[in-house]
């Protein structure tokens, strides 16, 4: 009786255990199968939270532009304004370090520093794809989130035109050309006088009349 009893209790703890292990597989192949739609479901969150944060930044720094004339050159300048324009200095949710890519008026030099330069704009160190679609970018890096969009570091070709106009006299029909009028040539020629200047080749319109001897 007691060979019996001990089998029957030895049978029950391996079908306990083979019971466990059979949860803790299926309970694997359940986390791996939803674990990419957990990832997709947190990048979303983080996602939607880049664009709250990056568009803040950029207000901010549109505000200050307006309050002080001049664009920070540092983003801790947007928390020292009274009334505060930014509730707090926000991290880019993308990355650990949260430290942001910084857009500056003007290009950095060779090195690459921007300490010191003029600040328009924010924009995420992240390499991702991107779920969301924002300003048609689907690279998450590529989200410029700037209070200047049209910012290009270099004068527009309208402005240059337009200087270029002023230089020359306003004949603008040759500067939009790209043809940009010398000096000392033109109607007035080179070298000569205000005066007309019959065409090569072609007699007098009233010629002198002969002296007789």
């Amino acid at each position: 009786m007691g060979r019996q009893t001990g089998g029957t209790g030895e049978g029950s703890r391996g079908y306990i255990l083979a019971m466990l292990l059979a949860v803790i597989v299926a309970l694997g192949i359940f986390l791996t199968a939803a674990l990419p739609s957990l990832s997709a479901e947190v990048q979303r969150d983080q996602e939607a939270e880049l664009i709250f944060r990056g568009e803040a930044i950029a207000a901010a720094i549109k505000t200050y532009r307006a309050k002080t004339g001049g664009y920070p050159l540092n983003l801790e300048d947007l928390t020292k304004l009274r009334p505060p324009i930014l509730r707090k200095l926000y991290l880019d949710p993308m990355t650990r370090e949260g430290e942001w890519d910084l857009i500056t008026a003007v290009q950095p030099g060779a090195s690459g520093d921007k300490t010191g330069l003029p600040i328009v704009g924010v924009r995420s160190t992240c390499k991702k794809d991107s779920f969301r679609v924002y300003n048609d970018k689907t690279l998450i890096s590529d989200w410029s989130f700037s209070a200047a969009p049209n910012l290009l570091g270099i004068p527009g070709a309208g402005a240059a035109a337009a200087a270029l106009t002023a230089l020359n006299g306003g004949q603008a029909n040759n500067v939009q050309g790209g043809n940009i009028p010398q000096a000392g040539n033109g109607a007035m020629g080179s070298g000569q006088s205000g005066a007309p200047q019959a065409p090569p080749g072609n007699p007098p319109a009233n010629p002198a009349p002969p002296v007789n001897p």
